[in-house]
């Protein structure tokens, strides 16, 4: 788990304490994308299979958890943009193995739920991956512009918009699941309409 480091413990964790944990990020994620930075501990607690003590225990107060779910969530997308860009041969799959991967993370749905209320601009421990982060996914942009894949006026606020966009949940009471199988098929036409044979714009 990205942030075990990040919880400062002096010894490695146990299986268990580390299973937790992810249950608890993953948690935490899911219900703060859906329902904001203030939704209920418990609900998190209660969706991630564990008790509320096991929570308040890892995560003495909600600032603590935010950052711990801010700092996964730029953690795991810098490791996916690093993964694509040095796996993948070809430029263009390298940038759209990070898309898919990121709607997956449902990175840049839960970081702009944390705007505002986690600095992730100035925070010491935050600023530094998602600098990174930025930068690996712009070398990604960058190789697909230079392989001639990705049209040049496509630029890094394009795709991370889009992704923002996608990955948010849709309103209405149709199941979780659907809702990212839609967001999938929309990230798919979107990567479609990204490799373009003739320059785009006009």
């Amino acid at each position: 788990m990205q942030v075990e480091e990040a919880q400062g413990a002096a010894r490695p964790m146990r299986a268990d304490a580390k299973r937790n944990l992810a249950q608890i990020l993953t948690a935490a994620r899911d219900v703060i994308t859906e329902r904001g930075p203030d939704a209920p501990l418990d609900e998190i607690a209660r969706r991630a299979g564990v008790g509320s003590g096991t929570l308040y225990r890892r995560f003495p107060d909600r600032d603590s958890l935010l950052r711990a779910v801010a700092l996964d969530a730029l953690t795991a997308t810098l490791a996916a943009a690093r993964a694509a860009g040095e796996q993948e041969r070809d430029p263009f799959d390298a940038l759209a193995r990070y898309l898919r991967e990121a709607l997956d993370l449902r990175v840049s749905a839960i970081l702009p739920s944390l705007l505002g209320v986690v600095d992730l601009a100035n925070d010491p421990e935050l600023s530094p991956p998602r600098s990174e982060a930025a930068d690996a996914i712009k070398r990604l942009i960058a190789a697909a512009h230079d392989a001639g894949s990705l049209p040049k006026d496509v630029a890094f606020i394009d795709i991370v918009t889009f992704l923002v966009r996608v990955s948010r949940p849709l309103p209405g009471p149709q199941p979780p699941e659907w809702k990212h199988e839609l967001a999938r098929r929309h990230l798919e036409l979107f990567i479609r309409g990204l490799r373009a044979d003739a320059p785009s714009g006009s």
